[in-house]
């Protein structure tokens, strides 16, 4: 079944879980908005999104580095309490987050960071790319545009990332699963990531290779 932007939004109106979770939801019970439902609350989704609200002004600041120094992230990593911020399950979801960062060097935390100027550019360009395949306008820009800028956030946003230890899910799922079983707001705040000799010429390395060979 086609998971279609009308059945996904009225999901979310009727849920108050994110955007990509009710579309989740959907694809995995064949677009049956009722079982969607179901699985949300399965899941905890509706449960974290009550809590995002909420203040999250403790947590951690981690580190990874990698390669022997060659790439350093840095990443703060907020919940509500200080009690929680102990939590093993928080500390390792700070470390993992870091070494996604290393390994898929995002640009930014979630799509609202990304500049307007920045965002605009891309809408046209891929607007553009679409008509010039002989698409319809109205068809790219109701359908096309707005499914190729999700393609771009999973490049870009660390948050829309496919996570790396489980690609079946995002960076975002992941963050929402910790919510719904610790019971505290997690966010993701942000992260710095250095590469060493960046901007020089060099050979090109798979870093995302070898950090998946660290988690294994």
């Amino acid at each position: 079944m086609v998971i279609t932007a009308a059945l996904v939004k009225q999901l979310r109106e009727m849920s108050g879980s994110g955007m990509m979770d009710c579309k989740k939801a959907l694809q995995v019970n064949d677009g049956d908005i009722n079982k969607a439902m179901d699985w949300l609350r399965e899941q905890g989704m509706g449960k974290a999104d009550k809590k995002a609200s909420r203040v999250a002004a403790e947590g951690v600041v981690t580190s990874y580095i990698h390669g022997n120094g060659r790439i350093g992230v840095l990443i703060e990593v907020n919940i509500e309490t200080d009690f929680a911020a102990k939590n093993e399950d928080f500390q390792e979801f700070a470390r993992m987050m870091a070494m996604q960062v290393a390994a898929m060097n995002p640009k930014y935390v979630t799509p609202e960071e990304i500049p307007a100027d920045v965002l605009e550019h891309e809408k046209e360009v891929v607007r553009n790319q679409a008509l010039n395949e002989g698409k319809p306008a109205k068809v790219v820009d109701e359908r096309i545009v707005p499914g190729r800028l999700e393609k771009f956030y999973a490049e870009v946003c660390l948050m829309n990332q496919a996570f790396i230890r489980d690609d079946s899910k995002t960076c975002d799922q992941v963050r929402r699963e910790l919510i719904a079983k610790i019971g505290e707001n997690v966010v993701v705040r942000r992260f710095i990531r250095y590469e060493l000799g960046e901007g020089i010429e060099k050979k090109e390395e798979n870093f995302a290779e070898e950090v998946m060979k660290q988690i294994k």
